[in-house]
Order: C-alpha cells, then sequence, then structure tokens
C-alpha cells in the first residue's frame, strides 16, 4: 500500500479564465482520475492535507507534515509515501522531511511545472514516477527523494533551476540517483549517507521534539552594510543562514557585526550562492572563509542557505545546548 498525500502546488492548478493566471483547483480525487495507470502500480490511500501553492508554505507547514507523513509511515500497512508540492518550496521540505523523519520506507515528493489547463501538463506522468519509485524496494532506505521529469533525486543535493521548464529540477553537482526508463525505476548510485542522530522521539517516528523557527536567511551582495546584518539579527533571533560569494566570502563590512552576533549566541551558517562546489576557510582576507570559521561561524559545505536555515532550526529546536546544536550542524554537512 502507498499513501499518496495531496498538499497543493502547480500540479492541482488551472488557469483561471477570467484572469488568465493559474489558481488552486483540483483536489486529490480530481487528479488520481487523470491518472488510471496507478491501479497497475500499487494499492493506494489518499489524504488531502492542503492545498496550497508552494510559496505559501512555512515551517510551520512544513513541520505539521512531518507529522502527518510519520503517521502514515509508522501503519505497518503502508509501504511507502508519496506527496505532492508545489515546486518553488518542494526541495526545503523535502530536505527538512530528510533531517526528522526516521523511516526506512521510501517518501517521494513531487509536483508539476503545468497546470492541468495546459496541453502539456506534467502532473499525471510526474506522480505515475514518484509512485513507481515509493512501491520500489531499491527506494527503501536512501532517505527522502524528489521526483520530477522522470529523474530520482536526493533531497540534499536536488535545486529547482529552472522557472518553467519541465526538466527544472536536478542534483547540480553529483547528478540524479537515478531514472524511470519506460516506467522501471533504475538506480544508478547512492545518496549521501544520512546521519542516525539522535532518536529523542524515534517512538513517534521524528528525531526532534519541534523547529526553532527564529532562523533567519540573508544573502551576501557587493557593497553590503553593516545595518543590514544587525537589523536581521535584531530582537529574539537565534539563528541566520548567510549565502555568501563563491568559496564562502563576504563584504568586509559586515563581519564585525555577524561576529558580535555569533559573540552573543546567534548561530550563523555560511552557504554559497553558486549552485555547484562546496565552502570552505580557503581564503584568509578580512572577509574570507578562513576568519568567518575562526569567528564561530559553521561552513556548510555544499548545502544552499535555504537547506542550511532548515537545518539550524531543526538542530536549535532538538537542544537548548548551543555547542551540541553547532555539533549536530557541523556533523551533517561534512
Amino acid at each position: 500500500m502507498i499513501g499518496v498525500l495531496f498538499t497543493g502546488g502547480t500540479i492541482s492548478m488551472r488557469i483561471d479564465p477570467t484572469t488568465g493566471a493559474a489558481v488552486p483547483a483540483l483536489g486529490a480525487t480530481e487528479i488520481l482520475a487523470q491518472v488510471p495507470q496507478l491501479r497497475g502500480v500499487a494499492e493506494f490511500e489518499t489524504e488531502d492535507f492542503s492545498r496550497m501553492p508552494g510559496p505559501h508554505v512555512t515551517p510551520e507547514q512544513m513541520w505539521r507534515l512531518a507529522r502527518r507523513a510519520a503517521a502514515w509511515l509508522e501503519r505497518p500497512d503502508i509501504d511507502g509515501l508519496v506527496i505532492t508540492h508545489g515546486t518553488d518550496t518542494i526541495e526545503e521540505t523535502a530536505f527538512l522531511l530528510d533531517l526528522v523523519l526516521t523511516s526506512d520506507k521510501p517518501v517521494v515528493l513531487v509536483g508539476a511545472m503545468r497546470t492541468v489547463s495546459d496541453p502539456s501538463w506534467d502532473g499525471p506522468a510526474n506522480l505515475l514516477g514518484a509512485a513507481r519509485v515509493a512501491a520500489s524496494p531499491a527506494a527503501r532506505g536512501l532517505g527522502i527523494l524528489v521526483v520530477m521529469d522522470d529523474l530520482i533525486l536526493p533531497a540534499r543535493e536536488v535545486r529547482k533551476v529552472h522557472t518553467e521548464s519541465s526538466n527544472a529540477f536536478a542534483s547540480p553537482e553529483f547528478g540524479p540517483l537515478g531514472v524511470i526508463d519506460a516506467g522501471t525505476v533504475l538506480f544508478r548510485r547512492s545518496p549521501p549517507a544520512r546521519h542516525t542522530w539522535r532518536d529523542t522521539r524515534a517512538d513517534q517516528g521524528l528525531r526532534v521534539e519541534r523547529l526553532e523557527t527564529r532562523v533567519g536567511l540573508l544573502q551576501v551582495y557587493t557593497g553590503m552594510a553593516a545595518q543590514v546584518v544587525d537589523a536581521h539579527v535584531a530582537g529574539d533571533t537565534q539563528g541566520l543562514a548567510i549565502i555568501a560569494f563563491g568559496r564562502g566570502n563576504i563584504p568586509p563590512a559586515i563581519v564585525p557585526p555577524l561576529a558580535d552576533a555569533i559573540t552573543r549566541g546567534v548561530m550563523v551558517t555560511v552557504s554559497s550562492r553558486c549552485l555547484s562546489g562546496r565552502v570552505s576557510a580557503r581564503y584568509g582576507y578580512d572577509g574570507g572563509g578562513l576568519g568567518l570559521a575562526r569567528a564561530g561561524a559553521l561552513l556548510v559545505g555544499e548545502l544552499s542557505g535555504a537547506k542550511a536555515r532548515l537545518l539550524q532550526m531543526v538542530a536549535l529546536g532538538g537542544t537548548t545546548d548551543r555547542a551540541a546544536a553547532a555539533k549536530l550542524v557541523q556533523q551533517l554537512t561534512r
């Protein structure tokens, strides 16, 4: 039995004839009616979890989805789970689920780049591919997956790389884990190892009891002033994910406020705006990655800024010990 949770996104949208714009319209029943081939893959049970566009998704919504997914996965009759999702935030939700869910059953997120009103609606084909992966024994233990345009992509690496194309998703540096070829699920490499860290709620299928949502995200730009950072770490901010240049370097003007924030207990992670490659403490000039690391910022490898923010939420939500939270972030981004 495969569970299918419908959360919304373009896969559930049609074009409003009055405005000409895509709007939420379809529920589980209407979408499944367009994919009769699913009956040949497995038995299914569905749930209309939400009907939400991708940009409306919040960390709180992701957490609620994680709890619901954990409940489905604990059922002995459920062999895997498919979750439809808006493509604008699908990579973030997939990564959060990968961090917090403990089950080794396949969980596959899927969406569409076209609406049901478009002649090239890709929803049915994508949903069928996701179901095939979720039903595949070879997908067990591989962590959370995203299936789009017959590509099988791991949650940690998946990125949306095009605004509209049907092949909008990729793993830019390492490529897909596998493909769906004429209905056959083929895996050609393994995903990054899943770390079995601190299963504080393993009996309920989740690794932490809550998320710490007071974490911001800031992309650096040329000539950035210190006041911009000050505004982002004001009040009760607990963490800040920085999207830096290149190898993890930032304008020198914002080094002092970041160092001050770290001293005050704000967790700071550093990612790169580049699609491929890792950040590192390679450069020693003012604003270079070496100085940031020495100040206590956490350089998070190839992880995107958006995903680093979610990792902070999980780490800080799992413990009040800042050193332990920082250790967890480092462990999961080696």
